[in-house]
């Protein structure tokens, strides 16, 4: 491996630089900030995770409580506190983190091992941990803990400039080096992380040792060197860069496809950028729910066949649609390519969003486009929202995102500002030649009416490029999905249309995105508005779930029928092609959604009035049935 220093082509701009403050997504981050958080710790605290590290350090007695992964948990809920932290100061919660950390360098082993299912007991430990340190990777989760440590570490570092908690992963990443490597411990964790980790530790030290390691990770999958490979659950069946189909636990998968892009971004290898190349059209093509989540089985929480989709039995966890999510904003920073800014967004608003409930305490683990009121998807329960789980990698997880959601708007490419969201915010952006401050406004995704108040300190040239969602492209580019997984029944939309300080400007796409170069002086408006007509959607062919089905979609967001705003049996009903469809906003429906209304077709033919809520704001209003796709009887 080289030592020439690369990065991404593309840097996102800080979340710390861009204040979000549209009624969308505002409240959410606030009650993920103020509500989720605070739960996520209590709920720590009460299942023992956290006095896992007191007794550790020797600072209480008692067994280890819960299972051995759950060091996890407390480790992604810290790094959305530091998250929070860089939103805006709390005193109070930085203490509490200050006192965590005390705790977590209290249960590191003198050397830097730190895995608290070891430590607290060597002798009486779960036989699933392994005999000694490494020896059941396959399953263990050791490496997988700490990689979510680092993440977590360098984000409190960045959000702190306090060292304690960074320096107890350096000790410990430097310990995982000097075991695993060529001439070592070679051996891989059967749950990917570490290498997304260890990514963010040679980020913020330069320490090229934990890049060359998170490698060595990456290359030693599928290959076996005196051991046994774990198989395709864990994608370990063949080494990484000649993987092309997307097989196995679907979020490991997709931390292990964030770790490629982030390898072929900062080690220039082109059979990297080849493979989360295949792999992506794979998953694009053949394996994404409507929703944008991935993992269609519940057996081994896995992908299916190509094609295999199915609407209640399908898994598409919560964290895999995260996982989704960390993987497609990567393979945009390295090619700059809007497509995987459509299917970030498709997940972001669909089968993200869904995972957690609007009062922040509620979780969906499972997100199926179907329910049925009585098998029991949600973790044993048929529909209800859980607040906790003895699992809780989903409730910890939505608190790493939705702080850092701000990071995802924008994006710098030498004279270019990407602008990928459209969420109303105020951005402070460094650019070669100046300061520009941009004010968006939008009621987006309710609206595709999109206003920019760009100010610059002084005159430059630069290029303002603005994605035109798959959605809003007129024919033959307008589809759900950069893929012929999905297409619209319903031709094509409105053309979108630009203007800038009251002059219409043409709207040329490419690789997704209206381009406007200009001089920039003073302040200047720009406005866009996206078509966002109702949207009929029907699936490939060889979809033999989807086959005479039919979907609704509004501009980023796609539909379901719920129980609760219809009296008929939903998974009976059918939507005829011709039949006509109104959107209406409600203020006060789950706190202020469009939906969707029409007529659909009992199975005696009876006409019967339906309505629509956006998927994400489901479960929120008892049991009873849910479904995307209705049947569909075409003219």
């Amino acid at each position: 491996m080289s030592d020439e220093i690369r990065d991404y082509p593309i840097t996102p701009v800080p979340f710390d630089s861009v204040k979000i403050q549209d009624k969308f997504w505002k409240p959410r981050i606030d009650t993920a900030v103020n509500v989720t958080i605070p739960y996520d710790f209590e709920k720590c605290q009460e299942t023992g995770r956290i006095d896992n590290f007191a007794k550790a350090g020797g600072l209480m007695e008692g067994p280890h409580q819960g299972i051995f992964y759950d060091d996890s948990d407390v480790f992604k809920v810290v790094e959305g506190a530091a998250y929070a932290l860089q939103i805006a100061p709390n005193p109070t919660l930085e203490s509490y983190v200050d006192d965590l950390i005390d705790k977590f360098a209290a249960a590191q082993e003198d050397d830097g091992y730190l895995y608290t299912a070891r430590t607290i007991d060597p002798v009486n430990i779960d036989h699933r941990c392994g005999a000694q340190r490494w020896s059941n990777l396959a399953v263990n989760h050791e490496l997988y803990n700490v990689g979510h440590m680092y993440e977590a570490a360098v984000a409190y570092f960045e959000a702190t400039g306090k060292r304690k908690f960074l320096d107890v992963a350096l000790k410990n990443a430097d310990l995982i080096d000097s075991v695993f490597g060529r001439d070592k411990l070679r051996d891989v964790p059967g749950h990917q992380e570490i290498e997304i980790g260890l990514v963010r530790l040679y980020r913020v030290t330069g320490e090229l040792r934990y890049l060359k390691l998170a490698r060595f990770f990456l290359n030693e999958r599928g290959r076996a060197h005196g051991r046994a490979l774990y198989g395709p659950i864990c994608q370990d069946h063949m080494p990484v860069t000649e993987q092309s189909e997307a097989v196995g636990h679907a979020v490991r998968a997709g931390y292990l496809y964030a770790g490629m892009t982030d390898m072929a971004a900062l080690t220039g290898d082109t059979a990297y950028a080849s493979a989360v190349s295949a792999l992506w059209e794979n998953v694009v093509g053949k394996k994404l729910a409507l929703t944008g989540g991935i993992g269609a089985r519940h057996e081994g929480e896995a992908f299916g066949d190509n094609y295999e989709l199915p609407n209640l039995t399908a898994y598409n966890e919560t964290c895999a649609a995260q996982s989704n999510i960390l993987w497609n904003h990567r393979l945009f920073l390295l090619t700059g390519e809007a497509k995987y800014v459509d299917v970030l967004e498709r997940t972001l608003y669909n089968g993200f969003l869904s995972g957690v409930g609007m009062d922040g305490t509620s979780f969906y683990y499972v997100n199926p486009l179907a329910c049925d009121g009585e098998y029991p998807f949600n973790r044993e329960r048929a529909m209800s929202r859980q607040p906790w789980y003895q699992t809780s990698c989903c409730p910890t997880n939505v608190v790493r995102l939705l702080p850092s959601l701000s990071g995802y708007i924008y994006a710098l490419r030498d004279q270019a500002l990407y602008v990928n969201l459209y969420v109303g915010d105020e951005a402070a952006i460094r650019l070669e030649g100046g300061e520009i401050s941009i004010t968006q406004t939008t009621d987006y995704p309710w609206g595709g009416a999109v206003a920019f108040d760009i100010a610059v300190s002084k005159p430059s040239a630069f290029a303002l490029k603005l994605r035109i969602p798959s959605f809003a492209q007129s024919s033959p580019y307008g589809k759900p999905l950069p893929s012929d997984l999905y297409r619209y029944l319903d031709g094509s939309a409105d053309a979108p249309s630009l203007s800038i300080d009251g002059e219409d400007v043409p709207v040329e796409v490419q690789a997704g995105y209206a381009t406007v170069y200009r001089h920039w002086e003073g302040t200047t408006r720009v406005r866009l508005s996206l078509p966002m007509p109702i949207r009929t959607v029907v699936a490939h062919p060889a979809v033999d779930e989807l086959k005479d089905k039919v979907a609704l979609e509004r501009g980023p967001l796609v539909y379901a029928l719920e129980a609760a705003d219809n009296d008929a049996s939903l998974l009976d009903l059918a939507l005829d092609d011709s039949g006509q469809l109104r959107a209406e906003h409600s203020p006060h429906l789950l706190g202020g959604v469009t939906s969707v209304q029409g007529n659909a077709l009992d199975p005696l033919g009876n006409a019967v009035k339906f309505t629509a809520i956006p998927y994400y704001a489901w479960g929120h209003r008892g049991d009873g049935q849910m479904t995307v796709w209705l049947n569909r009887r075409s003219i």
